[in-house]
C-alpha cells in the first residue's frame, strides 16, 4: 500500500526522532537499522526510501537533536534572572546527566562524531557554533572585544561538555558531583563567566 507524501513525511520524522535518542543513548554504532526502524513503529524495508544509509539518519538526526538542544539552552536563558548560571545550572544537573537520550548531544556523541565522515562532522560544527554563540550572549558587557568573547565563549561551552561527559562516566555519584561542581564553580567563579 503507497502512503501519501505526508506520511511519508510523517514516518521520516518518526525515524529521526527515534534515532536522535537512540544514538544518543547508544552512540551511532551501538544500534542497527532494525531497532531504529522499530523504535519508530516502521519495518525496515521502508528504511532506504527515506535515507540513503545510516550515516545519512546519523547526520540528520544529529541536526534534529542539535536543534533541539540549541532551542531549549535558549528557554532556559531567556527565562532566567541570571542567564549563564540557569544555563550551567540546568546544563550540570543531574537530571540532564541522567537523560543522555534527551540531552546534549554534543556530550553524547561528539567522540562518536569525530570516527564518522565529513557530513556529520560538518553538523557537529554547526551545533557548536550554535552552543558557542548561545553562551557568548551570556558573558558580561565588559567582554566587548568579540575575539575575546569568542575565545571565553568556547572555554565555557568546552568546559560544560567535558564536564558532563566525565561526570557520565564516573563511577561513582561522588566523583559525579565533584566533576560537575568543579566546573560549575570555575565557569561562574570566573567572572560569569
Amino acid at each position: 500500500m503507497k502512503v501519501s507524501k505526508a506520511q511519508a513525511q510523517a514516518n521520516r520524522e518518526r525515524i529521526i526522532e527515534a534515532a536522535a535518542e537512540l544514538f544518543r543513548e547508544r552512540g551511532f554504532d551501538g544500534v542497527g537499522v532494525n531497532e531504529l526502524m522499530q523504535a519508530a513503529g516502521l519495518t525496515r524495508g521502508g528504511f532506504y526510501g527515506h535515507f540513503d544509509s545510516k550515516e545519512d539518519l546519523a547526520a540528520r538526526s544529529s541536526e534534529q537533536a542539535l536543534a533541539a538542544n540549541a532551542a531549549h539552552w535558549s528557554r532556559v536563558v531567556e527565562k532566567a534572572r541570571d542567564p549563564m548560571a540557569a544555563l550551567v545550572s540546568f546544563y550540570l544537573s543531574d537530571r540532564h546527566r541522567d537523560a543522555a537520550g534527551q540531552g546534549c548531544a554534543l556530550a553524547a556523541l561528539g567522540p562518536d562524531a569525530m570516527r564518522h565522515g565529513d557530513a556529520l562532522r560538518a553538523v557537529f560544527s554547526t551545533g557548536i557554533e550554535r552552543f558557542a554563540d548561545i553562551v557568548a550572549a551570556q558573558l558580561p558587557v565588559r567582554e566587548s572585544d568579540a575575539g575575546r568573547r569568542r575565545e571565553r565563549s568556547l572555554a565555557v561551552m568546552a568546559t560544560l561538555v567535558g564536564a558532563l561527559m566525565l561526570s557520565r562516566v564516573a563511577d561513582s555519584e561522588e566523583l559525579s558531583r565533584e566533576i560537575r561542581t568543579a566546573a560549575i564553580a570555575t565557569i561562574l567563579d570566573d567572572g560569569g563567566a
